[in-house]
Formats: structure tokens, C-alpha cells, sequence
């Protein structure tokens, strides 16, 4: 089940997040944070999109599975700009690495479209980590690369590459004069 979160909703969820958000990182997840994640800082994060939310510039997913345990997010971060009214960020998309291949993640980003779709936004960017499952998935749904900066994010390890991408949502491809890998 895919519900969308308000700032009124968002405070009932945020142990579910919590735990959501530790589970990710500790799986190595590239979404921002490293390991390892403490639920008090986890929980402060969430919390701390609450007034995005609220003004409505953040529209923000959650996934349950049957038995009401969160499974994963993700969302639209709306661009507010007089010239960017058109597009949308995808951002933080997880699946709790117990709920992964299970077509959660899919369903999100189906979502999201939708969402985008609703606040007339047709033309979606993301970054993501380059060779991981999440870009598979995002190519899969029609989302197309631009470009990969090496070293952009810090993991453990040391750092990793990134890959930007765009989705256009109907209508004509964007203009834009960026050779893809696509």
C-alpha cells in the first residue's frame, strides 16, 4: 500500500522512517548518510521535512506492506523558481533492503509521476549511484542518463560515482544539448 504523507501524517510515521532511513545507510545505501546511522538521527531528519511539506514545495510517499510496516519512500521536491515550475526532483526513493525486488520501488517512482503529473510538472531529474539496482530500475522506467561525475558522494570506502538522469512525462523530449548514454 502506497499512502502520501502531509505534515500532519508525517509524525505517526517517523519511527517507521527511522527505521527505514538506519536500515538503508547500514545497507549502503548511497542517500546522503553514512554509517553508521543512529534512529534519534534518522528520526530528526524525517522531522525535519515536515515544513516542506507543509507548504506543500515537498510531496512525499510512504510504502507499507500488508502488515503495516513502513517498506520504503520516496519524493517529489518541487522546483519553485519562476523558470523551473515545470520540473520536479525526485528525491530519497528507498525500499527497506528486506522489501527489495518486490516491485516497491517501482510502484513509488509510478507514483511519483503521477504526483508530478498532478502539480503540472513534466519533466523529472534524479541522481543516483552509478551501477547500482536503483539505476537499473530507473532505466527501466524510461529515465534517461546525462552524465556521471566521479567521486560526487562520500560512502565508506571512500567515494563513489554518480549518474544524473531525466524523465520527460508526455508530450516532446526536452531540448536540451546534453549527449546522453541513454
Amino acid at each position: 500500500m502506497i499512502e502520501e504523507l502531509t505534515a500532519g501524517t508525517l509524525p505517526a510515521a517517523l519511527p517507521g522512517l527511522a527505521g527505514l532511513l538506519v536500515a538503508c545507510v547500514e545497507a549502503g545505501a548511497s542517500i546522503g548518510f553514512l554509517p553508521p546511522m543512529r534512529p534519534a538521527e534518522a528520526a530528526a531528519y524525517w522531522d525535519g521535512l515536515a515544513g516542506a511539506l507543509a507548504t506543500g514545495e515537498r510531496r512525499m510517499l510512504l510504502a507499507r506492506d500488508g502488515r503495516g510496516a513502513v517498506t520504503g519512500t520516496a519524493s517529489l521536491v518541487l522546483a519553485g523558481l519562476p523558470n523551473g515550475r515545470h520540473r520536479a526532483e525526485v528525491a530519497k526513493v528507498m525500499v527497506h533492503p528486506a522489501a527489495r525486488r518486490q516491485g516497491v520501488g517501482r510502484a513509488l517512482m509510478l507514483r511519483l509521476e503521477a504526483l508530478a503529473r498532478e502539480e503540472g510538472r513534466d519533466l523529472l531529474v534524479l541522481d543516483t549511484k552509478s551501477g547500482e539496482a536503483a539505476e537499473r530500475l530507473y532505466r527501466a522506467l524510461g529515465w534517461i542518463a546525462v552524465g556521471e561525475v566521479p567521486g560526487y558522494a562520500l560512502e565508506p570506502g571512500g567515494r563513489c560515482t554518480t549518474t544524473f538522469m531525466y524523465r520527460a512525462l508526455g508530450g516532446a523530449p526536452p531540448d536540451v544539448g546534453l549527449v546522453g548514454k541513454g
